[in-house]
This record gives structure tokens, C-alpha cells and sequence, in this order.
């Protein structure tokens, strides 16, 4: 399918972005300053941009901010040079930016560009005599079906197999249809929890990497075949190619299956009230589907939120994390008496969970991302004990670097190993012998054999296992917190985010602690600082800081999607009785929190 399109240019203009009097739209005078150069650039990029713009919202939206910026308004020449004046990075998350206009926003333009760029790389590195392959997915979200059909179009006329998924469908699923139809790569559009007008791109590579994300340095070979084509090509003159195949049912049900099996088939199960939430995403039918394959009962739902809305209605932000993102959901426990609330995010890769707290105003309390991670790992260390003789490699527990030290705690007590990386799931699933693995912000990798990502689906089935199994016993996952903090010790963090206008305010800030290493910190004194710039501990370099002091780590790194200087707060206490090891976390973290605070001020 080939858009019929014709050279656009602003009525009464030329191509110059000029009027028929040959006045400049650009709102530029006389006076030759650089910075009304630059406005004439963007405008004539932005005209350049109409005339390959396949989208008519689009197009309108940026002739109409072109009408404005010739009208010389100061708000229209601000956001143009915002959309023209960098671009969306391709990276190791892909692309993810809001819906408009510009290289520097997500648009069929852009995506087409990563399509054809993706599409030459995937050529490029194919065996002679080889066609590579790839499936596309799309969750809810503004345009998500519309791009993934551009690179379904894309990828078959540049003469990529190209496989595109029947509906909308969570991400989980691409990440495990690039191992299961052994497909060269993935692409899933969808932005996850980013707020409602943004979307993204986000790609799998097959073979030797099993479907996870992508590493460097695909990502750059990726980037520099996206900028050739955006630099050389309009998206107009791609071929393109209605020769592309729609996934088979079976793949689905397939993944059903496999996520299903990760209850495990227990006789010992004791029903538990259950609410749940898709967050306005594409959770529901499939992880419905889970559930009746591995024998649970159905939850009670969030009915407002369980249909896919790409408006995210009744969220002002729609992450599970954010304050009163759950607020409907413990509407509803509290109205059904519920014994655990459950919740996706929009595109089903993150889990989740609260549990029963009367000392709460909302009598729930969200468990941390960390607290999710150690039991779920538990879990999976005690099953892989059982099953080591039987594995590939010896088992592995893994967890980013920024997520509890638990986690280690556990595999050194069950004989496991123990492996923290960098952040994103990119480099957790690439663990050799993984056997879980999870990072703090609800992301949880529990079926390696799989799924090579974050799993927000087979992680509320291992978890709801892992609830029924011990009310099947008589206790809850708060109890199972308390044995945690009994056999492990007792692990609380904490987080600070430090929100910059300018990026070199966040640089300042990490060059004063390399420069000036804390001798203390709320009063604790330092052990040790690693300045991970330099890598270490099996980690590739990074902008991380990691202080070491007396039951206690400080980690500190800019973070890698907003202009926020983040800080993780871990403390732990194998002292006295459980509340007394809590007691003392809590004080710990509330003096590291001070002294974090006092430092960076």
C-alpha cells in the first residue's frame, strides 16, 4: 500500500519557506543574527519535512506551527526549534517521544526512516543467500498500529520478511515470537508508561542475542543506517510492499501456554480475593487467557480501566509507580475485600502489586519494586536448586545495579550465582544461567527459557503461585516478608530525584562528587566509592557512582530517559528481632536521605 502524496509546500510559498512576495516566514529581519539564521534553517527543514509527511494530522499540525512562526510568534519559534533542532536518538531503548511533527517527536516519518534503517542493517548482516526476518507488535497507544504497519510495509519492500502480529497484543509477546518463529528481530511500538501522547520503538534481535533488546553496538550500527536514510532519502520514495505476513493464532496460544507453566501445576493452592488492573492497556485478554490455562479464577477487575484507551482516562500518568495511579484499583479492594491487587502497566511489561496495610489511608500498600524482586527471587532459587543438576550453566540470580542487594543475599544462601548490570533488561537477560532476574523499577524476567525481557504477565503468575501456594499454608506475602527479613536479613531503599532544567547541572553535580568524594554521609562514614566511568565488577563502563558504607550503598547516575539526577538509597540490618531490623533500616535510610540531600544542595 503506497500513500498517493504530492510536493506540499505553504500556500502562497515556495519551497524556500518564503511568501510570493519573497517574504521569509521564519520571522527573521535585517540584522543577519545567527540565532534568525538558525529560525530559517528549521524552516526550511520543516518544509522539506511537510513534503515527505504521509500523515495528514501531522502534516496540518506543522504547516499550521509554520503559519505562526511567519506571523512572528515567539511561543511557534520555540517549538519549532524544538522539533527541528536535534533529533530522536536511536538507542538502546529505541525511540520514545511524543506524537507531532519534527525528527525530534514520533511520527510516520521518523518511523518510516527507522524501518528503512533497521531494514538495511538486518540486510547487511544476514548470511549470503539468507533473507532476514522480523515480527512487528503494536499495544494501544495513539498510532501504534498505524507505524507498525508502515514497517511491516517498510521491511517486505526492502525485501525483509516480515512477520506483523494479528492485534494489538502486550510487548511480551514480541520478545517471545523472535525466539519461538526464530525470526532475525523484533519491534514492538509502544511507549510503556510514558504519559499519553508519547509512543516508541523498541527492537529484539534474534540468533545469537534470543531475542533481547538491543546492545552496543547494534545500536549504533542501527542509528547510522536510520540517519543515512533520513539524510538521503525522503520516506516517500521507500519501497514498499503489501507482502508481508499476519502471526497465526497458534503463536499466541503458544505463549499462553509457556507463561501458563510457570505456576508450576502446585496441588497446594488456598483462593485468594484478587483485583486487577490493565491501566487503560492491553493486559486483560491476554494475561485472562493465563490465568484460565493454569487453573486460577478470574480477578475481580478494575472495569474503568481494563479496556485499551490510548487517552488513559483516568490517570493523570499511567505508571503503576506514580502517586494515585492505583487510586481506582484500591477503590475497589477495599469494596471487595481483597487480599491482592494486581496490576499491569500499559503494554503488560511491568508488574504491579499491593497487599492488605490497615495502618494505610488507602488500606493497601504498593510493595516496592525490590520487595517483588527478592521474593519472586526466592522463589526462583529455591526451584532452581532443586533443578541445577539439570541446568546448562550454573543458575544465576541477576538484578541491575541500582535494584536491593537482596537479591545477592538470596543466591549466596542458596548457592547460586549472583550477577548485578547495568540497568535495563537489555543486559539482565543477557546473564549467563539466568534464572530470574528483575530491576527496581517493576520489571521482572522470570521465564528465561521464554522470554528474554521483563514479563509483567508471567511475573503476576509466578507471584499469584507464589500467594495461593502459602495461603494454602495459612499465610499472606506479608508474613513471607517477614521470613524473608528473618533468614536474609532485613533490606529497605529509598530513592532521591534530583529534576534539572539544564543537563550540565546534573553533569556539575556528578563531577563535584568525583572531585570531592563524601568521607561520610548522614553521619555514616564512607568505606569505599567505585566510579563505575571506568567499569568494573563485570559492568561496561557507565556515569554511575556507588558508595559503600556500613550496612548501607548510595547509588548515583543521571537517569537515561528524563533530565533527573537519580539516587538509590539501600539499607539492610541482620540484627535483633524482624521489627528491630526494620526499625534500624528505616533510620538508616532516613539518614542517608539527609545526608544525600545536604551533599547535593
Amino acid at each position: 500500500m503506497t500513500d498517493e502524496h504530492h510536493e506540499h509546500h505553504l500556500p502562497g510559498t515556495d519551497d524556500r519557506g518564503t511568501d510570493a512576495n519573497g517574504t521569509d516566514l521564519s520571522g527573521t529581519d535585517e540584522n543577519g543574527s545567527d540565532e534568525l539564521n538558525e529560525v530559517e534553517r528549521f524552516v526550511e527543514q520543516a518544509v522539506a519535512w511537510l513534503n515527505q509527511d504521509p500523515d495528514p494530522e501531522t502534516h496540518h499540525e506543522l504547516h499550521m506551527l509554520l503559519r505562526r512562526v511567519g506571523a512572528n510568534d515567539t511561543d511557534a519559534v520555540a517549538d519549532l526549534r524544538s522539533r527541528f533542532g536535534s533529533r530522536l536518538a536511536f538507542g538502546t531503548a529505541g525511540l520514545r517521544g511524543e506524537i507531532a511533527a519534527g525528527p525530534n517527536r514520533m511520527n510516520r516519518v521518523l518511523v518510516g526512516q527507522a524501518a528503512a534503517g533497521l531494514a538495511a542493517f538486518l540486510l547487511e548482516r544476514a548470511h549470503p543467500g539468507t533473507t532476514p526476518s522480523i515480527v512487528i507488535g503494536y499495544d494501544g497507544r495513539t498510532k501504534s498500529q498505524v507505524f507498525a504497519q508502515d514497517t511491516a510495509e517498510i521491511m517486505a519492500g526492502a525485501g525483509v520478511r516480515a512477520v506483523l502480529l494479528p492485534r494489538l497484543l502486550p510487548t511480551p509477546l514480541v520478545a517471545f515470537a523472535v525466539r519461538e518463529l526464530g525470526v532475525s528481530a523484533g519491534v514492538m511500538v509502544t511507549a510503556s508508561h510514558n504519559p499519553p501522547r508519547d509512543n516508541g520503538y523498541k527492537v529484539y534481535l534474534g540468533g545469537d542475542d534470543q531475542g533481547s533488546q538491543i546492545v552496543p553496538p547494534a545500536d549504533g550500527e542501527i542509528a547510522a543506517q536510520i540517519d543515512r536514510v533520513a539524510a538521503t532519502l525522503s520516506v516517500l520514495e521507500l519501497p514498499r510492499s503489501t507482502d508481508y505476513e499476519i502471526a497465526d493464532e497458534s503463536l499466541i496460544e503458544r505463549y499462553v501456554e509457556a507463561t501458563a507453566e510457570v505456576a508450576g501445576g502446585r496441588a497446594e493452592r488456598a483462593p485468594l480475593s484478587v483485583v486487577y488492573t490493565a491501566m487503560h492497556g492491553v493486559g486483560w485478554e491476554t494475561f485472562s487467557r493465563v490465568l484460565d490455562a493454569a487453573g486460577f479464577p478470574r480477578p475481580t477487575l478494575v472495569e474503568p480501566q481494563i479496556a485499551p484507551d490510548a487517552a488513559f482516562p483516568t490517570v493523570a500518568f499511567p505508571n503503576p509507580e506514580e502517586p494515585g495511579a492505583l487510586d481506582l484499583a484500591f477503590e475497589r479492594a477495599r469494596e471487595v475485600g481483597a487480599d491482592l491487587v494486581v496490576a499491569n502497566d500499559p503494554d503488560a511489561d511491568r508488574l504491579a502489586i499491593a497487599i492488605p496495610d490497615p495502618s494505610s489511608t488507602d488500606g493497601y500498600r504498593s510493595l516496592t519494586g525490590n520487595e517483588v524482586g527478592m521474593l519472586l527471587g526466592w522463589r526462583a532459587a529455591e526451584a532452581a536448586t532443586t533443578d541445577a543438576a539439570a541446568a546448562d550453566a550454573a543458575p544465576a540470580l541477576a538484578c541491575s545495579i541500582v535494584s536491593s542487594p537482596a537479591l545477592g543475599a538470596v543466591a549466596r544462601a542458596h548457592g547460586l550465582r549472583f550477577a548485578e548490570t547495568l540497568t535495563g533488561f537489555k543486559w539482565v537477560s543477557r546473564t549467563p544461567g539466568l534464572v530470574f532476574g528483575y530491576e527496581e523499577a517493576l520489571g521482572y524476567l522470570v521465564n528465561p527459557g521464554t522470554v528474554r525481557d521483563k514479563d509483567g504477565i508471567s511475573a503476576a503468575i509466578a507471584f499469584l503461585d507464589l500467594a495461593t501456594a502459602l495461603a494454602a499454608t495459612g499465610r499472606t506475602i506479608a508474613d513471607r516478608l517477614d521470613e524473608f527479613s528473618e533468614r536474609f536479613g532485613h533490606y529497605g531503599s529509598a530513592q532521591i530525584s534530583l529534576r534539572v532544567t539544564e543537563l550540565s547541572q546534573i553533569e556539575r553535580v556528578m563531577q563535584r562528587l568525583r572531585a570531592d568524594p563524601p568521607s561520610d554521609i548522614g553521619g555514616l562514614p564512607v568505606r569505599a566509592v567505585d566510579d563505575l566511568a571506568r567499569g568494573g565488577d563485570g559492568v561496561p563502563p557507565s556515569d554511575v557512582l556507588r558508595v559503600h558504607l556500613d550496612g548501607a550503598r548510595v547509588m548515583v547516575r543521571p537517569s537515561g530517559t528524563e533530565p533527573k539526577l537519580k539516587i538509590y538509597l539501600d539499607a539492610w540490618s541482620d540484627t535483633g528481632s524482624v521489627p528491630e531490623r526494620r526499625d534500624a533500616v528505616v533510620e538508616l535510610l532516613q539518614r542517608l536521605e539527609g545526608g544525600m540531600r545536604d551533599r547535593i544542595s
